[in-house]
């Protein structure tokens, strides 16, 4: 096997093979600066010199998959095969291979389990409020049942999670940002609404993000810094104590590692806040998050702009599940980024539709 991409997706891929006994015979990738490196004890090596070297004998997995990406996976297996490599495949079939070890991995996981559920993924099917929404559904449920990457969509235009072409922002807005990051979220709500807005309350529990955070919020003029409320922790279902794999950027998530934090529930630090607007972009735990935020959603109807790309079934759990407390939802969803990251899914409310 050859490795085609030395990035996070790669390591991660290194490290499962070696838990299984397999050795590698290499990385390779386009940024020559890392040629002749040793990347966790792997050589990084230049596709051309791979290519003929191991072309006519190896299995190329293509190790490349993230939000940053500028091009589609049919360009890199073009790539190669273009060098000569006569075998190559995305990484998915070998996580399918060994799920144990690799799954699930984002939207990325064993294409029974959506058979096993395939009433309810009909009934989130029939949420979807216009044609575009639909044709986006049934392109995710193709690439979670066959790895298809060709037959996602690509990104809309416009921002995300603030979409003028679904509701409209006003001027006593209150705003519950979960998953807050470094701010780009709230920068981008300031800019939408020309700091018109009545308050943000931010969550976000990993101290580098939440550092970050901070001094954002501290260069903001002061009248718009006092309706804003930043807390350094997680949200879920309910109050608890856990574990954080910290340092990862937008990445960081709950579940695992060893850093410690408190995780919250909406309802018990939003009592009476009459909350117009949530976000959630929280590494798969969205969920539980409005599971835990419940009678806030009930009582105030806000806006719902949620990731739904962390784990294989949010594409039909999350819409069910607010659906479930409100039925005068309606259900849209749109891709912000390519190959399926970033997909959001927008709940708006009777009264707030365009």
């Amino acid at each position: 096997l050859v490795l085609f991409g030395a990035g996070n997706l790669g390591r991660r891929t290194l490290a499962g093979l070696r838990k299984i006994g397999i050795e590698p015979l290499c990385f390779i990738d386009n940024n020559k600066a890392r040629w002749g490196e040793h990347l966790d004890g792997l050589p990084v090596l230049s596709p051309l010199e791979t290519a003929t070297l191991h072309g006519d004998h190896a299995t190329f997995i293509v190790t490349v998959w993230g939000a940053s990406g500028s091009d589609r996976m049919s360009t890199r297996v073009a790539q190669l095969r273009h060098l000569g490599c006569k075998s190559v495949i995305p990484f998915v079939p070998l996580y399918w291979r060994f799920p144990k070890v690799f799954l699930p991995h984002y939207t990325i996981d064993l294409p029974h389990h959506v058979h096993m559920q395939a009433d309810r993924v009909w009934q989130g099917f029939r949420l979807m409020a216009d044609e575009l929404s639909r044709r986006e559904y049934l392109a995710q449920l193709r690439f979670r049942l066959l790895g298809d990457f060709e037959c996602l969509p690509a990104p809309v235009g416009g921002p995300m999670y603030f979409r003028d072409d679904m509701f409209a922002l006003g001027h006593a807005e209150t705003l519950v940002d979960c998953g807050a990051f470094d701010g780009d979220t709230l920068s981008l709500f300031l800019e939408r609404t020309g700091n018109s807005f009545e308050s943000v309350i931010g969550f976000e529990p990993d101290p580098t993000n939440y550092a970050k955070l901070l001094d954002r919020v501290k260069l903001l003029p002061p009248e718009v810094r006092r309706r804003i409320a930043i807390h350094p922790v997680a949200t879920g279902e309910s109050y608890a104590n856990v574990l954080m794999d910290v340092g990862n950027g937008a990445a960081s998530q709950i579940g695992n590692g060893d850093y410690e934090v408190e995780c919250v529930a909406l309802d018990s630090m939003l009592n009476d806040v009459p909350v117009t607007l949530i976000k959630m972009d929280i590494e798969g735990s969205e969920l539980a998050t409005l599971a835990g935020g419940q009678k806030v959603i009930r009582q105030s109807k806000p806006v719902l702009t949620i990731s739904a790309y962390h784990c294989q079934d949010d594409l039909w759990n999350i819409p069910l599940f607010i659906h479930s407390l409100n039925s005068e939802y309606s259900f849209h969803l749109r891709p912000h980024m390519l190959e399926g990251w970033d997909l959001v899914c927008y709940a708006i409310p009777e009264g707030r539709r365009r």
